[in-house]
């Protein structure tokens, strides 16, 4: 039998799609470097070996899967070169490995690995489902209909898929270190629109994936405008939020998420859309979306004595809004307490004001130092310079994280996309 085998198996997509053919009878392992990630616990789970790095992990016998983070200097890949094996890229090989089923890619500068997981949670009650989130969970069903997944638009990675749906969340300046601009990422996802087969549900709150132009039809949805799908009459309390579904006009029923804020409101109107085009049940879809447990680093609550921990990959200031406004939606009589590392340094220089302006919203703010990607260089900038514009905020580094004792009933938003779980673990042994 043949073994897929993945070089960089830890990296979240790569863990999830290695999950997914595990689950689905192949044999599977990997390798990566000796460093502890979340990623890498659902693999341990489910027995799949994985190795440190070395060219004697690779055999003739293999199909190698590697991460586009790995390159020639990688022993692994300089070994499948020598013995001249084909290596599958990662994005390349779930673009061919999707054509099987009615796939259904999930994408948008924001939201993806929260909608993959709703949409794969309610369509998987109606028909067998795989999914691949970008959290690193990955399920495989033997006789699956449907193929769930997060297309990410970093590098237009994205492109290497040919999706029968797209569900479009937004589109925002992200990645500063790849795009240019706002436009580089909108001439990224018309072209990734092109792609797509069937049809795309897309959030017509969004003002530049109002003017997508593609061959195949669009479904809209918000709260803003008239759209195919609507949501009005949006109510929050300690269960959740709950609103009224209309399409084009017709009431379609009241639904009710456990999440706060219109960014998951949005977020469920866009999985509503879609099942409903594949014809999910109304009844399925209610029952499902009020009981999906969320997807890892994403609003992920602890309870600290009188204090709320809450870990959350926000790392761009439209996504830090939403994060605080979730929280303020849920516990309108606490104290916010943002604690934030900046993700990339190119990202931190771009977003300087921005970030100081969303942070500002919280009641107080502790900043962490900048967490920099092995792909750039450092130059000038530090966390001094984001801490500069907000009033009151405080650097700490991780033996200083007693100091968060002080908000004796306060919610830490503890949020990046780097190891901000680091300041919170070391938070939470300084409280045992």
């Amino acid at each position: 039998m043949t073994t897929y085998h993945f070089i960089g198996i830890k990296g979240s997509g790569m863990s999830a799609l290695a999950q997914i053919l595990h689950d689905m009878k192949y044999n599977v392992q990997g390798s990566d470097v000796d460093k502890q990630f979340f990623t890498q616990l659902p693999l341990e789970r489910k027995g799949i070996p994985i190795f440190p790095f070395q060219k004697e992990n690779i055999s003739d016998d293999q199909h190698v899967i590697a991460s586009p983070a790995y390159g020639e200097s990688n022993p692994e890949i300089k070994e499948a070169q020598d013995r001249s094996m084909e290596i599958h890229r990662y994005p390349s090989f779930l673009g061919g490995f999707l054509q099987q089923f009615t796939s259904i890619a999930v994408t948008g500068s924001h939201g993806k690995t929260s909608t993959t997981g709703l949409l794969a949670h309610v369509i998987g009650a109606y028909k067998p489902t795989s999914y691949l989130i970008g959290d690193g969970s990955g399920k495989g069903e033997e006789e699956s209909s449907y193929f769930v997944f997060e297309a990410c638009e970093y590098r237009r990675h994205f492109l290497h898929y040919e999706p029968d749906y797209a569900v479009m969340t937004n589109i925002d300046f992200d990645h500063p270190d790849y795009f240019e601009d706002v436009d580089d990422v909108i001439r990224a996802f018309e072209e990734m629109a092109r792609n797509v087969k069937k049809g795309i549900v897309a959030c017509g709150d969004d003002e530049y994936l109002q003017t997508l132009n593609v061959p195949v039809p669009i479904v809209y949805y918000g709260i803003e405008g008239k759209y195919d799908f609507n949501a009005d009459n949006i109510q929050t309390d300690e269960k959740g939020t709950t609103f009224d579904v209309k399409i084009r006009g017709d009431r379609l029923g009241t639904f009710t998420i456990p999440g706060y804020g219109r960014h998951n409101v949005l977020n469920a109107l866009g999985v509503i859309a879609l099942c409903h085009y594949e014809e999910v049940p109304a009844e399925v879809i209610k029952e499902q979306l009020a009981s999906f447990p969320g997807v890892k680093r994403r609003f992920t609550e602890k309870e600290a004595g009188s204090q709320t921990l809450i870990d959350d990959y926000a790392h761009h200031p439209t996504e830090i809004n939403a994060t605080i406004e979730a929280a303020r939606q849920k516990y309108p009589n606490r104290d916010i307490i943002a604690v934030f590392q900046p993700h990339t340094f190119s990202r931190t220089r771009a977003f300087l004001d921005a970030f100081a302006e969303s942070l500002r919203q919280a009641d107080q703010v502790y900043l962490c130092d900048i967490f920099g990607s092995a792909r750039e260089e450092d130059g000038a900038l530090s966390i001094e310079d984001l801490q500069n514009q907000i009033p009151g905020s405080r650097v700490i580094t991780e033996d200083q994280v007693d100091s968060l004792g002080v908000h004796e009933h306060g919610i830490l938003l503890f949020m990046g996309a780097g190891d901000i779980q680091k300041f919170q673990a070391a938070y939470e042994k300084q409280l045992v």
